[in-house]
């Protein structure tokens, strides 16, 4: 399970991501709390300060990735955070030099949103770098286990730090927390990282190259539609929590963290579960996970009590993770090298921006329905999605079948087999060359894939 800590530079970028992530997820509990607190608990308002910190993700995560193949990954990681902890710090002066106001806070969404479009693909492009090929699905699951404990302990942190303090010391703390990463980062042996030799390439192609790439990969296509759906509708179930505690529940900040820290642990055994995996799980996998997520969903919106809420909001984590991992490990160990760093920036792209389009209409929703709506309609369409997926997935693979069994029949008027069978629906990349029919005689072996 915890194979590739045995790799020096990857232990120290955890031990620096534990605690710098930690202070993130307590960073973003106060900003929800005081968007709440300023605004008179104005769903419309959260949504707003969620589509502004989002959406510089939606826009610049592309272009995050084509730097990430083109630049050095631990120098961006390296700005990255320096800059993080600096807004953090300046939010905090702010509002302690005066009485805290809305348009800060949306300033500051805004260029953390630039910030994380350019920290994420090169982050997870880095893992890579820090353990090769090999160990990467398990260095992969291991960044969800860590991100996730992040999530369980950041939320209750912050619970108990504004219950007794208020939030705006959580954006002092928050910026202090970006320290150990930079020192990880700083601390790591460039000798020891897997980079190809020679001077890396200033230009590797454009984000137009690595979008072409994925558009005639259906194995990766049908996977990242299916996350944008789930994603669009499912993946909003966070904007839902401050408002399900405090008009639902009638519950404070401390109860609240416990909300979120409930989806965290579910997102942890997720995270546990898939550092097991050995290689690139199948599309039915992915699907299979999107499916139990949206039941997952649907109930939680139905569950009548606190204490119910908080198992069923476990399993949304649970089956939540285990999708995006899924999906993850399926597009990035099924991708060319040479577009890795845009294929990554793409998925990035879907699974932090896609949520910030669903959130406008579904605070809409909330302010009509409740917060509950949220959970079960997001649930039902990300359900939709998934068996939508599975049709098409299905359908694709008995094309695909019927192709293969058309081309491998033998021709009675030629001497040949059949010509370039490529692929097998699942990106394996598996290709058959024309050969000579065999020999009655036992002078030609059949065709073999390469």
């Amino acid at each position: 399970m915890f194979r590739s800590l045995a790799v020096r530079n990857f232990r120290l970028f955890v031990v620096g991501q534990l605690f710098s992530v930690t202070g993130t997820w307590t960073m973003f509990v106060a900003q929800d709390w005081l968007v709440l607190s300023l605004s008179g608990d104005s769903g419309t308002q959260l949504a707003v300060v969620t589509t502004l910190q989002f959406l510089p993700v939606l826009l610049l995560t592309l272009h995050g990735g084509t730097l990430a193949d083109a630049r050095d990954r631990r120098m961006l990681l390296l700005a990255a955070n320096a800059t993080a902890a600096a807004l953090s710090a300046l939010v905090y002066g702010a509002a302690v030099a005066a009485q805290p106001r809305l348009w800060q806070i949306y300033v500051f969404a805004a260029a953390i949103g630039v910030v994380n479009a350019v920290e994420g693909p090169a982050r997870l492009a880095f893992v890579g770098e820090m353990v090769g090929p090999d160990l990467l699905p398990n260095a992969s699951a291991l960044s969800g286990a860590y991100f996730n404990v992040a999530r369980v302990g950041g939320p209750a942190l912050a619970g108990l730090l504004i219950g007794r303090f208020g939030p705006v010391p959580v954006f002092a703390l928050n910026a202090v927390s970006y320290a150990a990463t930079v020192t990880s980062l700083l601390l790591m042996r460039e000798s020891e990282l897997h980079r190809p030799p020679g001077p890396r390439p200033r230009r590797t192609g454009g984000v137009r190259d690595g979008l072409a790439h994925v558009r005639g990969r259906r194995d990766l296509l049908l996977p990242l539609t299916l996350l944008a759906c789930v994603c669009l509708f499912g993946f909003n179930f966070q904007l839902a929590l401050p408002l399900l505690a405090k008009t639902e529940f009638g519950v404070g900040a401390e109860s609240f963290g416990l909300l979120t820290s409930a989806v965290a642990a579910g997102s942890l055994a997720a995270a546990l579960v898939t550092t097991a995996r050995t290689g690139r799980p199948r599309a039915g996998v992915v699907i299979g996970a999107a499916t139990a997520f949206g039941l997952c969903e649907t109930g939680a919106g139905l569950t009548p009590t606190f204490a119910s809420t908080l198992p069923a909001l476990a399993a949304v984590g649970f089956t939540a993770t285990y999708f995006a991992q899924a999906t993850n490990h399926h597009v990035q160990l099924g991708t060319d090298r040479r577009y890795r760093g845009r294929v990554i920036a793409l998925y990035l792209l879907i699974l932090q921006g896609a949520a910030p389009l669903g959130s406008l209409p579904l605070s809409r929703l909330i302010e009509l329905l409740g917060p509950r709506a949220a959970l079960w309609t997001g649930g039902t369409l990300s359900l939709t999605a998934a068996v939508t997926a599975l049709c098409l997935h299905r359908a694709g693979t008995r094309r695909t079948r019927s192709s293969t069994e058309k081309a491998e029949r033998p021709r009675p008027d030629s001497n040949l087999w059949p010509l370039s069978i490529a692929g097998d629906g699942d990106g394996d990349g598996r290709t058959f060359t024309a050969l000579p029919r065999p020999d009655p005689m036992g002078g030609q072996e059949e065709p073999t894939a390469r």
